[in-house]
């Protein structure tokens, strides 16, 4: 089976991602900043500040998998941080470009990471598709620059693939246990307005999406990676505690106390519309967990 590089090897997503792909049957190695050869997945070094990778990984790798990049809601937006966030995808990308260009003879694809705040923190009418231009806001720029770092491999005949993914929602970590917490207290409230929806993806639909852009020699470009079903704030909440069988009666959590507390941050919170999966569907991809209700009754009830 083909050797599969992925970065970001420490990240929620690379670790569900990684045991899928073994139990498939592929090779699977992970860029980390320590090098931990035995380990499985074994672990190759690389650094971005002195611009080196593990030759070895580089030059066996059939395909890289890029999901390195800072935790956009992990901090407030101050102008470092920003940085910090744009270079942790940018930089990375352009590192595996130039080692790529360097070391390899024979990667068949790279896929990248990207995100649904491509098309920016809006709440409004519009169902946004891949073909839709980037939003002139933080995350749009963001998105449309990590895009660009990684279309590069484009120059080098190599297929490329791009992953805007929503919300992953997975049964350990990650943003649903955070919002589980309250509505297990009883106290699960919406937040804002609660009008703004929340494209969603069950960690596993995301898994075999990432699976089918390996396996599929087709796909190419961008992809949505959001489940078939739009649910605003209010209605995932809403869910949530139904399956949890606890009360939702709390009042809304006010705007202004979340712009106190996570400032400029606080909008990926507040604001959010629809995004279609059709392109992915209609490659053939069908998804496990289309409804909400589906994907929370499977996570946190393990049905």
């Amino acid at each position: 089976m083909a050797t599969i590089l992925i970065t970001g090897g420490t990240g929620l997503i690379s670790q569900y991602l990684s045991k899928q792909l073994l139990d498939r049957g592929y090779s699977v190695m992970l860029l980390s900043r320590s090098r931990q050869p035995n380990a499985n997945p074994p672990a190759y070094a690389w650094n971005i500040e002195e611009q080196t990778i593990d030759k070895e990984a580089i030059a066996t790798a059939d395909y890289i998998i890029h999901l390195a990049g800072e935790n956009i809601g992990d901090k407030r937006w101050t102008s470092p941080r920003k940085q910090a966030i744009i270079d942790s995808r940018v930089k990375t990308a352009q590192l595996l470009y130039n080692k790529v260009k360097e070391h390899s003879n024979h990667l068949k694809t790279f896929i990248s990471a990207s995100a649904i705040g491509y098309y920016g923190t809006n709440t409004v009418d519009t169902i946004y598709k891949e073909s839709d231009a980037p939003a002139n806001d933080f995350l749009g720029k963001t998105c449309q620059l990590w895009e660009e770092a990684a279309e590069q491999f484009q120059t080098l005949g190599i297929r490329t693939v791009k992953i805007r993914t929503g919300v992953v929602l997975t049964s350990h970590g990650g943003a649903l246990e955070k919002m589980t917490a309250p509505v297990k207290l009883g106290i699960g409230s919406a937040i804002g307005n609660g009008r703004q929806y929340m494209p969603w993806i069950h960690i596993d639909d995301l898994c075999g999406i990432y699976i089918k852009a390996i396996e599929d020699a087709e796909i190419q470009g961008a992809y949505n990676a959001v489940a078939p079903e739009h649910v605003t704030n209010k209605e995932f909440t809403c869910t949530l505690a139904h399956v949890l069988n606890k009360p939702f009666l709390f009042p809304d959590v006010p705007a202004f106390s979340l712009k106190i507390l996570f400032g400029e941050m606080a909008t990926i919170l507040l604001k959010g519309s629809r995004v279609t999966s059709d392109k992915i569907q209609a490659a053939g991809y069908i998804f496990r967990f289309p409804t909400l209700k589906n994907a929370l009754t499977n996570l946190l009830c393990g049905e």
